[in-house]
């Protein structure tokens, strides 16, 4: 890998990731949802709360897998805090 590669690739994954956090990356129910994760709920605590079945919050949960190319809720939590759409601050 040249130098320039290097440069390159550095240069747009950290624009990549910028531009996930400038956009606002997360809908307001995922939001809401990760939020109670955090919190320790389980999805069928969380289904219960807000009024919704299993199956949507594992689809949420899964849209934001897959929109952050991770692979795992743990990984998904940890890259929204780094990119500033989660707070442990409450």
């Amino acid at each position: 890998m040249t130098l320039l590669y290097f440069c390159a690739y550095y240069i747009m994954d950290n624009y990549r990731r910028d531009s996930m956090h400038a956009q606002k990356f997360l809908t307001n129910r995922e939001r809401e949802i990760f939020n109670l994760l955090i919190m320790n709920y389980d999805t069928t605590e969380i289904s219960e709360k807000l009024g919704i079945s299993e199956k949507t919050v594992r689809n949420h949960i899964s849209n934001v897998i897959q929109k952050l190319g991770v692979k795992g809720r743990s990984q998904a939590i940890l890259e929204l805090i780094r990119i500033k759409e989660l707070s442990l601050d409450k």
